[in-house]
């Protein structure tokens, strides 16, 4: 299967990127088939060869996730909504959900605690008063 992917080019921490369709078998370095363009994350530079990458799709590539949002920026694809991201968005709800309740769950009971604990100070100073 083809990728459109990154390759990494540049100094150390200094990285730039070049957008190339591989194999999806070969190393992230490796000889790609075709450099399709080019973006560096620093200066959020992005230089795209529009088709070669349409080309490239209809043949069936498939981009990685960050490609995918690169070619979305460029106009290149339509955005749409991932099933991962539809996933995570579901798990993090729950998780704040089930936060929530336990939250609420532990101030109720620090009040009851609260409560019950003025309570029995009262119950101590009537019967220090008889």
């Amino acid at each position: 299967m083809i990728k459109l992917r990154l390759k990494r080019f540049g100094k150390k921490r200094e990285a730039s990127f070049r957008l190339v369709a591989c194999n999806s078998t070969s190393r992230r370095d490796g000889r790609p088939l075709q450099e399709l363009g080019f973006y560096n994350p620093r200066t959020k530079e992005t230089r795209l060869d529009t088709e070669a990458i349409r080309q490239r799709l209809s043949q069936g590539a498939q981009p990685t996730d960050v490609v995918r949002t690169l070619l979305e920026r460029g106009g290149l694809i339509e955005k749409s909504v991932r099933s991962a991201e539809v996933v995570g968005k579901a798990k993090q709800a729950a998780k704040r959900e089930a936060d929530a309740k336990q939250a609420a769950k532990d101030a109720a009971a620090a009040k009851a605690a609260e409560s019950e604990a003025s309570e029995s100070d009262g119950d101590s100073a009537e019967s220090t008063e008889a």
